[in-house]
């Protein structure tokens, strides 16, 4: 993978949010699901992911931005940063020049530091019989020559896609999926979760010599025919007839939990709004007594439906007209 920031578009000062929402649109844009027919995308949609996990990781990140490591997460050049020793300006020397009385470049029998093992020389300066240390610490005693192996990589993370139905979402209820492996495992949903939120399983992706990857979950949150979404709250609105706004009543009203007793005062007009407490979608962060997402509220909205055939109605009104202005507040 390239340069992390150029995967997603954005500028090497973006902000979480703009990270964010640039991953979004690419995770929509080169899922699998939608390109089942390029190959391609997926190896883009791969590279998409991993270069939003390094953004958005903030120790990553700065340490991505200091030099310190690669696209990939690899460590780069151990030893940078650690200054003058027997290369060019070493113990007083000028850079590009001799030093004042000390080493100068390639002044080894032709060989320069960086070809030497200098932990040997001074061995051989200052005690050559001694044994070679080893154990604990045994390699900063050997000398700058030599550089310690490569970091052992890590398996393969593994994608996979979670449609998870709005009720479930709304409710925080825990999702089974099913692994690579075959296995299955219940997942709990994060308070606020919504379309396109990613979750981390470690150890769950390919093995390899460094430990296995692990399994990245993306949630995708359907839609609902009558409930929406508002925040942390959940809309609706609900029909009542004329006699039910006229003369009040008791009725039901779905929620994502189930149906609920709503009671209707007489002479409520349409449009009022009424509030089910807890019934909306689980918050981020918060959590109830029992450990669950604490939840926002539903927001009914009633509406006032006449009946199909006015004629009874009608002939029952007779010549009456209301003498309501409603229209008074518009100045008309």
């Amino acid at each position: 993978m390239g340069d992390p920031y150029k995967t997603l578009g954005v500028a090497r000062t973006a902000s979480e949010k703009d990270i964010k929402s640039a991953y979004r649109k690419l995770a929509k844009e080169l899922h699998p699901d939608k390109n089942k027919d390029n190959p391609k995308a997926a190896e883009k949609f791969s590279d998409v992911t991993k270069a939003y996990d390094l953004l958005a990781d903030k120790d990553k990140r700065a340490q991505f931005d200091r030099g310190e490591i690669d696209a990939d997460g690899n460590p780069l050049n151990p030893f940078a940063g650690m200054g003058g020793g027997f290369g060019r300006g070493g113990y007083g020397g000028r850079p590009g020049g001799a030093s004042s009385g000390g080493f100068r470049d390639a002044e080894f029998g032709g060989m320069s530091p960086d070809d030497m093992d200098l932990g040997d020389l001074f061995e051989g300066l200052f005690g050559g019989g001694r044994a070679r240390p080893s154990g604990a610490g045994s390699s900063a005693r050997r000398g700058f020559g030599q550089r310690p192996p490569p970091p052992k990589k890590r398996g393969a993370d593994i994608q996979y896609r979670l449609a998870v139905p709005f009720v479930d979402a709304a409710a925080g209820r825990d999702q089974r999926i099913t692994l690579a492996d075959g296995k299955t495992i219940d997942l709990k949903l994060p308070g606020g979760v919504e379309d396109g939120t990613q979750m981390r399983l470690k150890g769950k992706g390919h093995a390899g010599p460094g430990g296995n990857g692990d399994g990245l979950v993306i949630v995708e949150v359907g839609s609902h025919p009558f409930f929406r979404r508002d925040g942390d709250h959940i809309r609706m609105d609900l029909p009542i007839t004329l006699d039910e706004a006229i003369h009040g009543a008791k009725v039901k009203c779905p929620t994502v939990d189930g149906p609920v007793m709503l009671t209707i005062k007489a002479g409520t007009d349409g449009g009022t709004v009424m509030r089910l407490a807890g019934k909306g979608w689980g918050k981020k962060g918060a959590k109830d007594k029992d450990g669950r997402p604490d939840r926002g509220d539903q927001l009914v909205t009633l509406e006032i439906q006449l009946p199909g055939d006015l004629e009874e109605l009608k002939a029952k009104l007779g010549d009456w007209t209301d003498p309501a202005e409603p229209r008074d507040k518009f100045g008309l």
